[in-house]
C-alpha cells in the first residue's frame, strides 16, 4: 500500500479495535468517529460483509497546526485508521499523512504530516 501504514496481526477483530483505540490515545488521538462499515452495509444494503469498521482519528494539537498551515486540509482530516478481518488473521491501517502533504504541495504541511506519520508508525508497530 503506497498511501498507508498497515500491518496484518494474528489479534482477533475486536482485540485489534480494543488495541488500536489503546495505542491512539497513548500517541495523544482520540477516536471521533467510528464506522461499522458491516453494520451500515447490512443497514442500507441487507448484504453480509466482513467485520471493518473505519476509525476516524485526530490529535487536536496535531490538527490545529495543520490548519493553521492549510485550511482546506479538513478535507483530509481526521486520520482515517482501518481494521478489518482477512481469512484469520486482522489487518489494521493507517492512511499515512506524508501523502497529504503530496496532494496539496504546501511545504508548510510537511513537518506536522512527517511527526503525525511517526506516531501512527508507532501505532501500528505495538500491534
Amino acid at each position: 500500500m503506497t498511501y498507508g501504514i498497515s500491518k496484518t496481526t494474528p489479534l482477533s477483530y475486536q482485540q485489534a479495535v480494543d488495541k488500536v483505540t489503546e495505542e491512539l490515545k497513548k500517541e495523544g488521538f482520540g477516536v471521533l468517529t467510528t464506522i461499522d462499515v458491516k453494520e451500515t452495509l447490512k443497514q442500507k444494503l441487507n448484504v453480509e460483509f466482513k467485520n471493518y469498521v473505519i476509525l476516524g482519528a485526530c490529535n487536536p494539537p496535531f490538527a490545529h497546526r495543520a490548519l493553521q498551515a492549510e485550511e482546506d486540509i479538513g478535507l483530509l482530516l481526521p486520520c482515517n485508521v482501518i481494521v478489518y478481518e482477512k481469512g484469520k488473521e486482522t489487518v489494521v491501517a493507517a492512511f499515512d499523512p506524508i501523502t497529504m502533504g503530496k496532494v496539496m504541495d504546501n511545504p508548510a504541511i510537511e513537518p506536522v504530516a512527517l511527526e503525525v506519520r511517526q506516531r501512527l508508525e508507532r501505532v501500528i508497530a505495538a500491534l
